[in-house]
């Protein structure tokens, strides 16, 4: 049995903070909703400090910005957009509109549509996201989508030139400085200045988050994409010093970023969480990561590797380093998951930041239910029926008719009966089954 060598918060904790950012997001929701930009105002004044007489940027205000940047900067986010767009490129190639006639007369087929319009969150406030403008803006301008607006809070009292950079150059087509729960309510419900979106996409604290799980149902979301989870699955082929690296790496997003180690070697996680102790003395970020670490961070100790990833597909982490003498077998088994980067040569920060996979991955256990964020959560595959034969539209309907009525459904059956009727010359009467007609016939 998995044995916890340091626990972070009990789940009764977890689920009261959970309780209170609901009950936060509700109320704000429903201010939005009554009062549109005057509240969105007053939360952006509140909660950033920051009041433009518009929060929508003009595109010369947008160039200004983008003015600001180095060519090396601005080199490097072309670059990490352009392995994005790589990738979700070869995944849209994959997913194609198909027409088969599945027996004579009848042509059924599917065809992938782009939502119509996307609203794009792109966290700033604590560290300027960029990459976050790469991997939703610019997979929804890969995917075809005609309406894309991007929203991003003020990073030290002013738009961050770069993350307008990577939402100008990924394809938005609004881009506001707008952060919290007034963007993405405002993006959902809309309001005077702001057009309301079909989906709702991108990552974000817990109170983002949770307002796009109250949101869910009036625009769809891409998934539940809250505080960063990292686990590390570790043997004893690699040391103390790169698991406790790639741990804090990840704590540090914020005070509630949970990190996990679990590992079969009792020798690599004492020597692990003493490497923690170390490393969050002279890390920078450590007042963040040490809290993470503190409240959030766990160590588990396994019989053999049967266990770990028995232990792993229950947490179900957003990220999963997988450092083993047998990292395939991981690829192979793991089920439950938002990404895997495999091997001690990648990282976790290589799929934040360049490698070209999305980084906007499920949190809380959705893991064991949907994937992540990726060109296809930007299609909708429609499909359509089309009959061109009497003869299939005869058989069809006698089919259906017999069916409808073994259900109760008679105004059902009558839509299958009036085809029959008039393009079999069968004479079934109204209210009535088809009659049954065996091969001879």
């Amino acid at each position: 049995m998995a044995e916890y060598l340091k626990r972070g918060k009990p789940e009764t904790e977890r689920a009261e903070d959970d309780a209170k950012t609901r009950a936060v997001v509700e109320a704000t929701l429903a201010d939005i909703e009554a009062r549109g930009d005057a509240a969105v105002r007053d939360l952006a004044a509140k909660f950033d400090n920051y009041t433009p007489e518009s929060f929508r940027l003009t595109q010369a205000e947008i160039d200004a910005l983008i003015a600001e940047l180095s060519p090396r900067e601005l080199a490097d986010i072309k670059f990490a957009q352009e392995q994005v767009r790589n990738f979700a490129q070869a995944q849209r190639d994959s997913m194609l509109d198909i027409e088969v006639e599945t027996m004579p007369g009848v042509i059924l087929g599917h065809k992938n549509i782009p939502v119509q319009s996307v609203g794009c969150y792109v966290p700033g406030g604590k560290f300027p996201m960029v990459a976050s403008a790469h991997m939703s803006v610019a997979t929804a301008s890969v995917a075809g989508v005609p309406r894309i607006i991007a929203c991003t809070p003020p990073w030290q009292g002013k738009p961050n030139p770069a993350v307008i950079a990577a939402m100008h150059l990924g394809g938005a087509h609004e881009i506001y400085v707008l952060g919290g729960i007034q963007a993405v309510g405002a993006m959902a419900i809309g309001t005077e200045t702001i057009e309301p979106v079909h989906m709702l996409v991108g990552p974000g604290n817990a109170f983002v988050a949770e307002a796009k799980r109250q949101l869910f149902g009036r625009v769809g979301i891409d998934l539940f994409a809250g505080p960063t989870e990292t686990m590390v699955i570790a043997d004893d082929t690699v040391d103390a010093e790169i698991c406790a690296t790639d741990l804090l790496g990840q704590a540090e997003h914020g005070y509630n970023s949970p990190a996990v180690l679990v590992t079969n070697s009792r020798k690599l996680a004492e020597e692990t969480l003493a490497e923690i102790d170390r490393l969050l003395e002279i890390l920078p970020t450590r007042d963040t990561a040490s809290v993470s670490w503190r409240d959030y961070g766990e160590v588990i100790l396994c019989a053999d590797h049967d266990e770990m990833l028995a232990v792993a597909n229950d947490i179900a982490s957003e990220h999963v380093q997988v450092m083993t003498d047998r990292d395939d077998w991981y690829l192979e088994h793991m089920t439950c998951y938002g990404a895997l980067f495999l091997g001690a040569r990648t990282n976790v920060s290589n799929g934040d930041k360049v490698i070209g996979t999305n980084h906007t991955l499920p949190t809380k256990k959705a893991g064991r239910y949907t994937g992540g964020l990726w060109v296809g959560k930007f299609l909708k595959t429609h499909s359509y029926q089309k009959i061109t034969t009497d003869e299939a539209a005869t058989l069809i309907g006698e089919y259906g008719s017999r069916l409808c009525m073994l259900e109760g459904f008679v105004g059902h059956a009558e839509q299958c009966n009036v085809r029959v009727r008039r393009y079999g010359g069968v004479n079934v009467p109204y209210g009535k089954g088809a009659p049954y007609r065996d091969a001879a016939e």
